[in-house]
């Protein structure tokens, strides 16, 4: 069901890969929502998805970038503002990678030149798409800026390996930017704690299935699933949260403040 909650407003989506990811679930609602924007991811990206059908049915331009790259980034800005005809109302951040995972390396057996890359595109890509924004002057009043993380920046997840650093960082830019962005030109920025998801990305690491059963028979409500969370998200991007800016917002199924469920103990 459709509430016209983003009739007018215009924004960016990163890390739209395929219809398994909850970037490309969050374009959908978008646009379902009444929402206008433009795709991006990077290049390589790209090649592996199907982005261009999700531009086909949303009536949506790409612009390819790097969002590790400063100039990429800042040609992404201002080109959207010309598509899209003025400032942005939103701009989702749905991006993860870890070489070390990708590679089989250990937390305790880190390559850190592999460290730095995952860093670079997991986490500090998110600073730099916000200051891009910040130094364009891109972002309408009360405009929403979202990333999305996992609470193994609070907690330890084994063989979530060197992304759980990256989330922590990722939500401690939310919080530092979020300070001045709201300050200074009335927008938004919060990092959205979702339950382990079954997207192309979450399945890459190591016993995901393990993983998502146990968060499964742990959470009250059952995990949250891409869709769920794309629905959260939009409520973000609209003018109902207006006053809700610099948090981690856990969005699992009460995972999150769960000690222990009843499942589990049966189990063991």
């Amino acid at each position: 069901m459709a509430y016209n909650l983003l009739k007018g407003k215009k924004g960016i989506i990163f890390g739209a890969l395929d219809e398994n990811s909850i970037a490309w679930k969050t374009a959908q609602r978008v646009h379902e929502e009444g929402g206008t924007f433009v795709l991006t991811n990077a290049p390589i990206a790209m090649r592996m998805g199907q982005i261009k059908e999700l531009a086909e049915k949303t009536g949506s331009e790409i612009i390819p970038a790097d969002a590790t790259n400063e100039e990429d980034l800042s040609n992404l800005v201002t080109k959207s503002m010309e598509i899209l005809g003025g400032k942005l109302d939103f701009v989702l951040h749905s991006i993860g990678m870890s070489v070390n995972v990708r590679k089989g390396r250990a937390y305790t057996d880190e390559n850190y030149d592999f460290t730095a890359k995952g860093w670079d595109v997991s986490a500090l890509s998110f600073h730099k798409v916000m200051q891009s924004l910040y130094k364009n002057d891109a972002m309408n009043e009360w405009g929403s800026i979202v990333a999305l993380t996992y609470m193994a920046a609070q907690r330890t997840f084994p063989d979530y390996n060197d992304m759980a650093d990256n989330k922590a960082y990722l939500e401690s830019v939310a919080r530092s930017f979020g300070y001045f962005f709201g300050k200074e030109k009335k927008v938004r920025v919060n990092t959205v704690s979702q339950s382990p998801t079954a997207t192309t990305a979450g399945q890459g690491i190591k016993g995901f299935d393990g993983f998502i059963n146990y968060a499964e028979k742990m959470s009250p409500l059952g995990n949250a699933t891409a869709q769920d969370c794309a629905d959260y998200t939009i409520s973000l991007f609209s003018d109902l949260t207006r006053k809700v800016t610099m948090q981690n917002l856990f969005h699992d199924g009460g995972f999150s403040n769960t000690g222990v469920s009843q499942e589990v103990i049966d189990k063991f």
